[in-house]
């Protein structure tokens, strides 16, 4: 037994050590407050051709958007929707829970103080002012009844021409101005996708092994892209439940893998073309991890 409390011990010294040594780096954040960087990510989408087929196009996306709130292991983002959006996120991963003729986001069991309608309206006012753009979102029902999660969305978007619905990957051109839902399971709205790792959610035990699935994932998300599916890639993870990771919540995950997986995507810049990686999703992103997925369209 004394063994393992001294393992414990080294073990949360070990990450108090690695918050120290990268609280600060702008692959990560965890401060609320968006500081932009010298150049602007809110219209980065406006250089992307036209005529590029939307599932060729690498999109920086949050897993869990509106997990603003809550102890360690609840929270998954600092920023509000509207920073997000600012400072690049192009896709946005939402649980809704419908109740009488609202859908609320959910995190698990927790209501994150925000309603689907309240995202549509501020998303509606982003792409409103921002033409050039498109905000992808994936609904994930919670509700008991989740085939009537559809009925409640098409309710919400009504004969709005700026919401794509359709099962058919547009091109670039298409979607300017428009939220484009993604489809799964049972929520039938939208463009189909596929999940790299096939689950949202993972449990870490080992950072050194979530670096290597998600390298292998990311290989994969460059094979699948351009086809009729969107690839999602979720760099998230947390060790709960788990031994070995009880101390690796989703922001001391985000703290190790956002690092790596920026060091990892730069390493592509000198190929020409830059390969696609699709929509990567992650926790407590920074501005200059982002900057690097979207500079994965340009060579």
């Amino acid at each position: 037994m004394k063994a393992v409390h001294q393992c414990l011990l080294f073990y949360f010294t070990l990450l108090s050590v690695t918050v120290l040594c990268h609280g600060n780096d702008q692959f990560f954040n965890d401060d609320g407050n968006l500081v932009l960087p010298g150049w602007d990510p809110t219209v980065w989408m406006a250089g992307i051709e036209d005529f590029r087929t939307l599932s060729l196009v690498s999109i920086p996306g949050s897993h869990d958007s509106m997990a603003l709130y809550g102890g360690p292991e609840a929270k998954h983002q600092a920023w509000s929707l509207k920073d997000q959006l600012r400072a690049g996120i192009r896709f946005l991963d939402l649980k809704v829970f419908g109740l009488g003729n609202t859908l609320y986001v959910m995190q698990g069991v927790r209501y994150e103080h925000i309603t689907l309608k309240d995202v549509l309206d501020t998303t509606r006012a982003f792409l409103a002012e921002f033409k050039s753009e498109a905000v992808l979102i994936r609904v994930q029902p919670e509700s008991f009844e989740k085939n009537t999660v559809n009925q409640m969305v098409q309710s919400l978007i009504g004969n709005d021409q700026n919401v794509w619905v359709n099962p058919g990957m547009p091109s670039m051109g298409q979607v300017r101005g428009k939220i484009v839902f993604l489809q799964k399971s049972t929520f039938t709205l939208g463009i189909p996708f596929i999940e790299t790792n096939g689950q949202s959610n993972e449990k870490v035990s080992s950072i050194k092994d979530k670096d290597s699935q998600l390298m292998k994932q990311l290989n994969g998300a460059t094979e699948a892209c351009g086809g009729d599916n969107a690839v999602v890639t979720y760099t998230s993870g947390s060790g709960f439940g788990t031994f070995w990771g009880m101390f690796l919540t989703p922001k001391r995950v985000a703290e190790r893998v956002n690092p790596w997986l920026n060091h990892y995507l730069k390493q592509f810049y000198p190929n020409q073309p830059r390969p696609c990686k699709g929509i990567i999703a992650m926790d407590f992103p920074g501005v200059d991890l982002i900057q690097t997925v979207i500079n994965l369209n340009w060579w």
